[in-house]
């Protein structure tokens, strides 16, 4: 029997469409489950889609597979991750590959890197976006790890993975370590933040101008046509143009307004405080995820707090509705900005070396973020790499400046009439932040240096100084 060029083990919804994608693809591929069930059915269902090989047991599995073995775990991220990795490592030899193609927080992956890399085993943390579809018809794909092992992983997983319009494969070699796991941890909250502009932008549009979810759905659907052409839009259109069977009524209109999240949001937050990363976009759609599930504060607030908000008034429809197109469009700019700015700052911080440009080019199809700007991004990279933040580049620069008033209109509608839109009016604080000439940030530095000594320096001389509160108030250099 020919032995199998890559295994899968964890057989749950996406780990038996990536061993399918692995054999509609032309690779054998052995598959094994915890439960042995769910690999007789997988064959049972899909077993003429390619070359299979059931396997029962961890062993009969490392058995069946060629030298370097290649092994792709799809289980929960944590301990059943560990788990697996534990059992299968007495079983392989130095140069075998465990892929961990699971949402893991990525300071596990750099733990389990280096305990394998000292065993001779090279372990690869590989984000993989684009849900169950994707795993099944082609995903993007993020592998960090040891370089080396992409000489073997490569060309499996670039001939799986979603292609873009020009043929590239949307995988690619994504740097050392955790990087992997990083980058798709930020693409999650990227993702956040652009259904958090979403929602947003359907919530003025219906509080603004009293339309169905069903004409608001109409007009995601035509500006998927143009600049905000992007998968999640798309999606939107089809949520809202959607009728509940039981009551007749708009389908987002019985659904709950509580917005669930599985944690990628959080650590790419935690991770940017940490980075010193100013994400504001992702952490407010974050933090409106979490606004949304505290039902009983919002119910007590209802009834106590007050608005006193103004009614919209709105004379011109199709002006506004081109007005909230434009805010959205620039938040998202912001939104994707702040993502490459925390990638940067974290290849910085690690050592990774990540082409920012790549990561646009892998997320171009594929994935849940899929857009049509995505295209501009990576032009904007290979025009500059090293660009100081994506709001700099001439394109983006031009396309944000167009929307501008646009922005500022919706975003005070928004704060008069009493609609919370959290994510488009801390993005357009954040561009307001970086372009102004002076931040408050003096004012803080001057209290931090009267209650804790902390120094400032000054815009007039060279050194750090710290003035004397509690004495006669002179200056002193630090």
């Amino acid at each position: 029997m020919a032995l199998a060029q890559i295994g899968v083990t964890g057989l749950a919804v996406m780990g038996r469409n990536l061993a399918r994608n692995f054999a509609r693809n032309g690779f054998t591929v052995a598959v094994h489950n915890r439960s042995p069930q769910k690999m007789h059915s997988l064959i049972e269902d899909h077993g003429s889609e390619g070359e299979f090989i059931g396997c029962e047991s961890l062993q009969d599995f490392v058995d069946a597979l060629a030298q370097p073995r290649t092994i792709v775990v799809m289980v929960q991220a944590g301990g059943p991750t560990d788990a697996v990795i534990d059992a299968l490592v007495p079983l392989l030899d130095k140069g075998d590959i465990i892929v961990d193609a699971g949402n893991a927080h990525f300071p596990d992956t750099r733990r389990r890197e280096a305990a394998l890399r000292e065993q001779g085993i090279h372990f690869v943390g590989a984000g993989v976006s684009g849900g169950e579809e994707g795993a099944l018809l082609g995903p993007s794909i993020m592998p960090g790890g040891p370089a080396e092992s992409y000489e073997t992983l490569g060309p499996i997983l670039e001939k799986i993975a979603a292609k873009a319009e020009d043929g590239t494969p949307c995988c690619t070699h994504v740097g050392p370590d955790g990087a992997g796991h990083f980058v798709k941890m930020v693409h999650n909250g990227i993702e956040y933040a652009d259904m958090q502009l979403i929602g947003e932008a359907y919530s003025l549009l219906r509080e603004g101008l009293n339309l169905s979810p069903k004409e608001i759905g109409d007009i995601f659907a035509d500006w998927n046509t143009g600049d905000l052409d992007s998968f999640l839009i798309e999606v939107t259109a089809e949520v809202l143009k959607q009728t509940d069977a039981k009551t007749g009524k708009p389908l987002v209109d019985v659904i709950v307004d509580e917005a669930g999240q599985k944690g990628t949001g959080r650590w790419t937050v935690q991770s940017a405080l940490d980075l010193g990363a100013p994400v504001t976009g992702i952490a407010e759609a974050t933090f409106a995820r979490a606004i949304s599930s505290q039902r009983a504060q919002r119910e007590a607030a209802r009834e106590v707090l007050a608005a006193n908000a103004s009614d919209f008034h709105i004379k011109d429809r199709a002006g506004f509705i081109e007005d909230v197109r434009l805010a959205l469009y620039a938040s998202k700019v912001v939104a994707y900005a702040q993502g490459f700015d925390q990638i940067q700052a974290a290849s910085d911080e690690y050592g990774w070396d990540i082409n920012r440009g790549d990561m646009a080019k892998i997320w171009r199809e594929g994935c849940i973020i899929r857009a049509r700007f995505l295209d501009r991004i990576t032009e904007a990279y290979e025009r500059d790499a090293d660009l100081a933040t994506l709001l700099v580049d001439p394109y983006f620069a031009d396309a944000v400046a167009g929307g501008l008033s646009a922005w500022r209109r919706v975003v005070s509608q928004a704060a008069l009439a009493g609609v919370p839109a959290p994510a488009f009016s801390s993005s357009l604080s954040y561009y307001d932040s970086l372009r102004a000439e002076r931040l408050p940030a003096a004012v803080i530095q001057g209290q931090r240096d009267f209650f804790g000594a902390h120094t400032y320096k000054r815009v007039d001389a060279e050194g750090t100084f710290h003035t004397l509160w509690s004495g006669d108030r002179t200056e002193v250099e630090a």
